[in-house]
């Protein structure tokens, strides 16, 4: 059996909306924010990623409960885009927390009872004004706003990206999150399975996130950022195996 906080037992949830600003970072950076059996997805051999999640979650709950007893609650998520080389020989790419927030005191406890990733409590506030999307948070120091009515928006200016589709491929999330447990030196991974998962670009008007900032990658550029609404989203038992260097 799990301990609780192993992801003991299958989730469900369903995202209304699930913003997702990807910043570029050189690898070099990106490496010590990392457990040694993880290493930094890469693109071009050279940039690595962090993404800031911001979901309007709705109905979070174990599986096997009916909706009615689901929590609703906003969720900003900082992730690294990682690989991991499992004991079968498989090279994962997935995700690696490094810090959650939401505007539930409840969420707050129930996620830290359950998950590894370290929730605390914030202010957020969410506002819709005709085509544009305004996420804020004082306590965290976050601004972000983006303009939804283009089809085809330009992608952030310093981008490394030649174009939207090499983009998506960095714009989360994958299929795996990943936890190491120094103590035991295992692997926590747990499985994402998603549906009507289709990200669409949006023009990025202004953004800031202080948590950069503490991390010492103030000024790390934006490299994209797709907007995903309706999805329902499934979340299997976490699993553990041993890891050794």
């Amino acid at each position: 059996m799990l301990p609780l906080q192993d992801h003991p037992f299958p989730v469900r949830a369903h995202f209304a909306s699930f913003l997702v600003v990807t910043f570029g970072v050189p690898v070099d950076r990106v490496r010590p924010l990392l457990p040694p059996c993880l290493t930094p997805d890469m693109f071009r051999d050279e940039t690595a990623f962090i993404a800031a999640a911001l979901v309007d979650t709705r109905h979070l709950r174990p599986a096997a409960l009916p909706q009615l007893f689901g929590q609703d609650f906003f969720l900003i998520g900082y992730r690294v885009f990682v690989r991991y080389r499992n004991q079968a020989g498989r090279n994962l790419r997935g995700l690696y927390i490094l810090r959650s927030e939401t505007n539930r005191r409840r969420m707050q406890w129930l996620g830290n009872l359950f998950t590894h990733y370290g929730y605390t409590t914030t202010d957020i506030q969410q506002r819709q004004d005709g085509d544009r999307l305004l996420i804020r948070s004082l306590r965290s120091d976050l601004d972000v706003r983006v303009d939804t009515s283009e089809e085809n928006p330009p992608l952030p200016p310093d981008s490394c990206f030649a174009n939207w589709k090499e983009a998506r491929r960095f714009a989360g999330p994958l299929p795996f999150t990943f936890t190491y447990k120094p103590a035991s030196s295992k692997v926590l991974i747990v499985e994402g399975v998603r549906q009507n998962w289709t990200p669409r670009p949006v023009r990025l008007l202004d953004q800031h996130f202080g948590f950069l900032d503490t991390l010492g990658l103030a000024g790390a550029p934006a490299v994209s950022v797709f907007r995903i609404t309706n999805v329902p989203y499934y979340w299997r038992a976490g699993k553990t195996e041993p890891w050794q260097p």
